[in-house]
């Protein structure tokens, strides 16, 4: 566990010990002396376990993103906020047993392809821990038509 992490721990503590002992002068639970040692232990076992649902929320929250359904406007005019589309494109399968042609007319022409079998679009950024890298959409062809959509991090 880093240096951080501790601090953050002894810092959260301070307020889970003061609500614990708080919680124990309510219920009447012991002593104004023995309150002060007893409110420790909960506070020993709640503080890494609040702290591990605070990291959890926080990577949660920045890694989630909306998805929509795919809109032929929004796609061509937005490329960094195409990854929202990739779903509804991928789960439809609409794009499947589409030729090449058929493809460029619902997806357009700003494609990157590396042979006559694939073709790939940009999809932005998806929002996520240390995502340095762009996504695309990968199409694979077999005898010009579509055969699988899947979604490629680079």
């Amino acid at each position: 566990m880093s240096f951080q992490a501790i601090l953050f721990i002894l810092i959260l503590s301070i307020p889970i010990y003061l609500v614990c002992k708080w919680c124990l002068r309510k219920l009447k639970l012991g002593n104004d002396k023995n309150r002060k040692l007893i409110a420790i232990l909960p506070t020993i076992i709640l503080s890494p376990i609040i702290y591990s649902a605070v990291i959890t929320l926080w990577i949660f929250s920045i890694s989630y993103y909306p998805s929509m359904d795919f809109d032929q406007k929004t796609w061509n005019s937005s490329i960094k906020e195409r990854y929202k589309m990739s779903k509804d494109i991928i789960e439809s399968k609409m794009l499947i047993g589409k030729t090449k042609e058929e493809v460029v007319m619902v997806l357009g022409n700003k494609y990157a392809s590396d042979n006559k079998e694939s073709l790939s679009y940009e999809l932005g950024f998806i929002p996520g821990l240390m995502n340095i890298d762009p996504s695309f959409l990968y199409i694979e062809f077999e005898n010009g038509i579509v055969k699988n959509v899947y979604q490629y991090n680079g």
